[in-house]
């Protein structure tokens, strides 16, 4: 998380505290009359008369942060519903009646894991599904979401491929857009005029990827770290693969990853369960039939090691890996929270409080466990000046040596806890948010209380047993490691200090 993300972060969280300490106050006072309504006669004769002193001086309207005190904010009760279309899809469905409105997210098995050898293959398939149906190019589809209010949304990852929708949920409004978009979804013609228009696009960011040392950088990690796995290779293909895929190819990576048994459907917003139901059914209906796809492959165990990749620039951008666990592992709260005291959490974390504040190595360091269908990364990242390079990555190792050696303090545990509870409504915070975790809940095979259970199991944790999970799943010699920046004489780190000599960059490279 960027500081600037992590500021806005803050001031919301500050805001929302603050405003539900206001409403806190007002159930004890006296309301205002509502327009229309008719003044109470006692206080219109109350008005009249002296003040008589009370022994309990009135609440003040506003209180303080410091007197909200360490309760976490309320969070948002999801009845989740689920069941299975004809076609064989999962549908999972939250009734929302705030707005009038719905998200609609379908979630398939069809990233760039699913590529076999053709690397490129799962993206192109999910950017060409709005380029073109029959009677519409992509111009005439966007004005048809745009015309009825709608928004249609696509992209493609390792794990995953995504469509969305989010549309009224007024009939006239609902009906036309799902109508569009079935038909994207379930009959793309793949134009070749568009499907060239794309693959140049990719070209040039190739290109664009070799002035990058942090590109390079990611691009060599995951290669270093998964070696012949489907998740070595980036989701956007290479140069090489690319040129050669077809729009034969596209169409039947789309007739068996879009299938209706290979997608999950979520849906939140302002409709019946009647409703959900039927426009589930339709949307199912609409996709190719066939099953799920076989899952990903279990990787192979990596070969730690130091990799450089010589890049002209005046930083050097360090990337540390060795594979973590699977979404649904047992450990992942105890994992989440151990790494948000380590360096997932910002500011005060061990990594930022040794690297940048008291050395002023970096702008700021980061680590975090990406959970997939198989073992997903555990990365730490940062940029610091190249003569630093040895000596920052030395540093940052023994850390995670202490850290796995030591495991938190009590006061670093409840401290995260806290934060996590204070943070955690933000996931539901609005339909967009829910119709998001509703989706992975259906792909990764999570139980419907998986929100629930996943806060109950942070705030039950002890100190050894964030530690042992740590030290289950991490070795503090076992890191894939990845530099990129120019070669030059390394210099000794400065001691750490309260006050580091020279600041780092205000600007981080990219």
């Amino acid at each position: 998380m960027s500081d600037c993300k992590a500021l806005r972060n803050g001031l919301f969280g500050l805001l929302l505290a603050a405003s539900l300490g206001l409403a806190g106050c007002d159930e004890g006072s006296t309301a205002l009359p509502q327009p229309g309504e008719p003044v109470k006669q006692d206080v219109a004769r109350e008005a009249t008369q002296p003040a008589v002193p009370t022994a309990t001086p009135e609440k003040p309207r506003l209180e303080s942060l410091a007197e909200l005190g360490d309760q976490p904010l309320a969070r948002r009760k999801l009845d989740i519903q689920s069941w299975q279309t004809a076609e064989g899809a999962k549908v999972l469905f939250v009734e929302a009646r705030e707005l009038p409105m719905f998200d609609l997210r379908l979630t398939f098995s069809a990233g760039s894991s699913q590529d076999g050898d053709v690397p490129g293959l799962a993206l192109l398939t999910n950017a060409m599904l709005n380029e073109g149906v029959e009677g519409k190019d992509v111009g005439a589809i966007a004005r048809g979401f745009e015309g009825l209010g709608a928004d249609f949304g696509n992209g493609s990852y390792r794990d995953m491929a995504v469509v969305s929708l989010r549309s009224l949920s007024a009939p006239d409004k609902r009906e036309p857009a799902l109508a569009l978009f079935n038909q994207v979804i379930g009959q793309p013609i793949f134009p070749e005029d568009s499907l060239q228009r794309i693959k140049n696009q990719l070209l040039a960011g190739f290109e664009f990827q070799k002035q990058n040392p942090g590109k390079l950088a990611s691009l060599e990690l995951f290669e270093q770290l998964y070696g012949d796995h489907p998740y070595a290779h980036p989701s956007e293909g290479t140069p090489e693969s690319v040129p050669a895929i077809s729009v034969a190819q596209l169409r039947d990576f789309h007739a068996r990853a879009y299938a209706a048994g290979n997608a999950v459907i979520a849906l939140v917003g302002d409709l019946s369960r009647e409703e959900a139901e039927a426009l589930a059914a339709g949307v199912s209906a609409a996709l190719p039939e066939g099953p799920a796809l076989p899952t990903t492959p279990k990787p192979e165990a990596p070969v730690a090691g130091k990799h450089h990749i010589d890049f002209p620039s005046k930083q050097s951008h360090l990337m540390l890996a060795q594979l973590g666990i699977p979404r649904g592992h047992p450990d992942y709260a105890a994992l989440y929270l151990g790494n948000q005291i380590l360096g997932g959490g910002g500011f005060g974390t061990r990594l930022m409080e040794e690297v940048r504040e008291k050395r002023g190595l970096t702008y700021g360091i980061y680590s975090g466990f990406s959970p997939m269908r198989a073992e997903g990364p555990f990365m730490i990242s940062m940029q610091t000046r190249a003569e630093l390079t040895d000596g920052a990555l030395d540093l940052v190792q023994q850390l995670v040596r202490d850290y796995l050696a030591e495991g938190p303090t009590e006061a670093e545990l409840e401290r995260s806890k806290r934060e996590i509870a204070g943070s955690f409504p933000l996931s539901t915070a609005s339909n967009a948010d829910i119709v998001g975790q509703l989706g992975s809940i259906g792909f990764y095979d999570l139980p419907l209380t998986y929100l629930e259970d996943f806060m109950g199991e942070v705030q039950a944790l002890t100190v050894e047993q964030v530690k042992t999970a740590m030290n289950k799943h991490l070795q503090q010699d076992a890191f894939v490691i990845v530099t990129a920046g120019p070669s030059v004489e390394q210099q000794p780190l400065p001691p750490p200090t309260d006050k580091p000599v020279e600041q780092p960059s205000g600007v981080p490279e990219h």
